[in-house]
């Protein structure tokens, strides 16, 4: 639980609260550029940008608990540019062997070049995006949907289904010949994605990650522990719109008496409390699973689902709480919504993560309670 933190876990919490105060916070408004770069360099004065980097390049390979700590409370305070807090991490090029480790993880985890993950297929496509290997070049054709900041990326770490081999995460570069940069677009949250096709892209056989055939499993790994990054993420918002609209209550209303003096309110912030409650605990539960090394693909599941729909309705009803000056483009928790909804999609949605669920136990006898 939150509570039951080593000292030097406490700290590390505290020093997050610090830097969201003294270091974030004042940065809101600030042009982006600019304060991405202070963040960055503030980040690695404080130690928080190695954490999600091994220490073979140099990182200090945080726990995932101590993540979770770091990520929490950093959203509780709801400051902007949290996302440039933490150095990019090795994603699905852990582990990956020569020429992979050189050229392309090194330079990502020194900020030389961006990386991003190939993996959903639109709609109509005839078929996934294939590959074929003959004299050590594989050729590839197909297209990815919905690819996270891809049109400012040097490289696209790509599912592909190889030809007589299985599913592989290979390593693409976004000016290969034969690659088109099909559509860039943004989403609610304000996060921008682009869309690729593939024609007779040829890469050394060298670009594939690991082995063929063990591309599925490398791609749920990044994207479960992504699961849990997020549900810290909302985890800590939800607290931090909790504190908002606690003080919002006390205040008095045009009869002189406190908002939340009324009962139908109070059974709402109550019912709101309970799930931000609920949410912690099983994050921090399941963030401890992890650092033994259990594993955790269920519990991670479980977490993501319920801190994604647990915080949506906590910022609803905030909103309706504090009523229409709340609905205004400016307002935090206006801007909080459009952020929020965009999560219950984001890596599995919702419906499709109970299924995956529900199978791991019923079929694979996987998962705890």
């Amino acid at each position: 639980m939150p509570e039951q933190l080593s000292d030097q876990q406490q700290q590390l919490r505290e020093r997050a609260a610090d830097f969201a105060r003294q270091v974030l916070e004042p940065l809101r408004g600030a042009d982006a550029a600019a304060a991405r770069s202070t963040v960055v360099a503030e980040s690695k004065r404080a130690g928080f940008f190695a954490m999600t980097q091994p220490k073979a390049f140099g990182g200090s390979e945080a726990s995932t608990l101590e993540l979770t700590t770091v990520r929490d409370e950093l959203a509780a305070h709801n400051p902007p540019f949290v996302d440039a807090v933490f150095g990019p991490g090795p994603g699905v090029l852990a582990d990956a062997g020569e020429p992979i480790a050189s050229d392309y993880l090194a330079p990502v985890l020194a900020g030389e070049k961006r990386g991003a993950f190939g993996f959903t297929e639109p709609d109509d496509a005839p078929q996934p995006t294939r590959g074929a290997i003959a004299n050590g070049t594989l050729t590839i054709n197909g297209q990815k949907s919905y690819v996270t900041g891809g049109a400012s990326a040097d490289f696209i770490n790509t599912l592909v289904q190889i030809e007589d081999h299985g599913p592989a995460m290979v390593v693409i570069d976004t000016d290969a010949d034969g690659v088109t940069l099909a559509r860039r677009f943004s989403s609610l949250d304000g996060s921008h994605h682009a869309a690729f096709t593939f024609t007779d892209v040829c890469v050394p056989e060298g670009h594939i990650i690991g082995k063929p055939g063990e591309g599925m499993p490398r791609a749920m790994r990044q994207i479960g522990d992504t699961r849990l990054a997020i549900a810290a993420r909302c985890v800590g918002t939800m607290r931090w719109v909790l504190d908002y609209l606690t003080e919002h209550l006390e205040k008095p209303d045009r009869s002189g008496r406190p908002r939340g003096a009324k009962e139908g309110v109070r059974m709402r912030y109550a019912d709101l409390r309970i799930k931000t409650f609920a949410a912690r605990s099983m994050l921090y539960r399941t963030a401890r699973l992890a650092d033994t090394g259990a594993n955790i693909v269920n519990e991670g599941i479980a977490c993501k689902v319920f801190a994604t729909e647990s915080v949506a309705e906590v910022v609803d009803t905030a909103i309706q709480l504090v009523g229409g000056t709340a609905l205004t483009d400016e307002h935090p928790l206006a801007m909080l919504y459009k952020q929020v909804r965009a999560l219950r999609l984001a890596e599995g949605g919702s419906d499709v993560l109970r299924l995956n669920l529900a199978r791991g136990r019923l079929e694979l006898g996987k998962g705890i309670l």
